[in-house]
This record gives C-alpha cells, structure tokens and sequence, in this order.
C-alpha cells in the first residue's frame, strides 16, 4: 500500500532521524543446512494477513534471495514471538527493537530508524504528556511486549504500576478500544499511519509528540539458535542490503521517498 499521497503535516511527523547509509562488512554468506524458522506479526504495514503483503515480508523474501536459504514462515503474536526467540524455538523475526532483557537472548541487525507517538483521544483533552499521565481516569492501551522509546517507556510503566494499561495482543483491536473510549490513548509510529489517517480516528484524535529520538529497529535473532559467527553473517547481508539502496526501494513501496531515505539512512 503506498502512502505518497502523504500530506507535509504527516511526512513531518513521523520524519526519523537522518544519517549516513550502512556499509556493507565483508563476510560469507549466511550458512543454513536446514530451513530456518522466521515469524511475522501483524502490524500495520509491517505484515498484513489479509493481503499478506508488508515491508517485513518484503525483507524476508530479499534475505532469504540473496542468502540461498530457505524460510519457514509463521505468523505469531509479538509476545509469542520473543519467548520462542529466546528458547531457541524460532530463528528470526523482523523489525525488533532491544532492551537489556532482549539481550540477553537476542540479537539484532538493525535498518530502520523511527520515532513514535501517542495518539489521545480528543475529548481526553490532553495536550501534553503530563496531562495524560495526572489524570487517573484516562487509561492507556499498548501491544503486549511492546516496547518503545525511552520516554513512551516510562508513560506504560508509570501507567501499568497504577492499573491504567490495557494490553491486546495486536495492533487492529487497540484502534476499536480507542474508538469504544475504553481507553483514551495508544501508541504509535509510521507503520500505523494509514489506519491512523482513516476518517474516524483521524477526527477523533490527536498527535502527542515524547521528545525521544528515533528508535533502532532490525532483523531478531535467537542467540540459542543462530551461532555469532551466522549472527554477524546475517548483519552483514542487512548491511549490503542497506549500502546498495535495496532497503531504502522497499520502503519507498510503503513510505514517501523522503520518508523512507530518512527511515534507513541512520
């Protein structure tokens, strides 16, 4: 689905931070004698069941092209997905971001780069993120296992200590909550925006910036399943995807070409 139809307001939103492109690291091809095992989750442009199109399936297909290896492909729920991550039940996934549990079972080959955003309801009347967060009768919903920013961090767990969390296991039910006013915010980034500009929720909502830089995000793999040495093999094909502008061209599908140079050039 391509959204170049972006207006300047959106592009500027959800704009991440710049940088200079990857450069692909000499190494050997990943080494795969058996078919790996890959998850994608349902979020937005990430993954869709219903047209089984995303950016994450277009970086799986690029992978598993250039590496010779074959991919066994599921679709899981993010939470599911970290716990067979960190059994070593499953290989890869896309589009993680780390913290210092993850590490300790994961690792990553980052490409994208981006911020996020609460989306608040307009009859919450808040317009800043303190005024979400003084006001016990305003609850927030999120993804199970998500992570975000820093910030973001803070607001669900500050949130989830008083009881003012609602968890869903994907995306799509945390938008009909929102609508419902069951809860009066969710949080956000750019794979969400053509749900978030559609007319109903786009009228009743508004963007709340967190004064957080963009957020790494990249290829997970099991630490318990794929050795260092296949670990840096895959970085380095993530690079030379990178380097040579293959990412970038995918999320030009997805994303204005301005939007997209900024996404993966961090």
């Amino acid at each position: 689905m391509s959204s170049r139809w972006l207006p300047g307001w959106a592009c500027a939103l959800f704009l991440a931070a710049g940088g200079v492109p990857a450069v692909a690291i000499a190494a050997d091809k990943p080494d795969c004698p058996r078919p790996m095992s890959l998850a994608l989750h349902e979020h937005g442009l990430l993954y869709s069941g219903v047209t089984g199109e995303g950016i994450d399936k277009d970086i799986a297909d690029e992978l598993s092209r250039r590496s010779g290896c074959k991919f066994i492909v599921s679709v899981l729920p993010r939470a599911r997905i970290w716990q067979l991550i960190e059994g070593g039940a499953l290989d890869f996934s896309l589009s993680g971001i780390t913290n210092p549990a993850r590490e300790q079972f994961a690792a990553f080959a980052w490409y994208v780069s981006n911020k996020y955003y609460l989306l608040v309801r307009q009859d919450a009347n808040v317009a800043a993120l303190a005024d979400f967060e003084r006001n016990p009768q305003l609850k927030l919903g999120v993804i199970r296992s998500f992570r975000y920013s820093p910030t973001a961090n803070r607001l669900v767990d500050a949130l989830d200590a008083q009881g003012r969390v609602s968890h869903a296991s994907s995306l799509e039910p945390l938008y009909q909550v929102l609508l419902d006013n069951r809860v009066q915010a969710m949080i956000i980034e750019p794979f969400d925006y053509p749900t978030v500009q559609q007319g109903t929720i786009r009228a009743q909502t508004r963007i709340v910036e967190f004064d957080d830089p963009a957020v790494p995000h990249g290829l997970i793999m099991s630490k318990k399943s794929v050795s260092p040495a296949q670990q840096q093999a895959w970085r380095a094909l993530i690079d030379e995807m990178r380097a040579d502008g293959s990412m970038r061209r995918i999320f030009e599908k997805y994303f204005s070409a301005e939007l997209a140079r900024t996404m993966t050039q961090f």
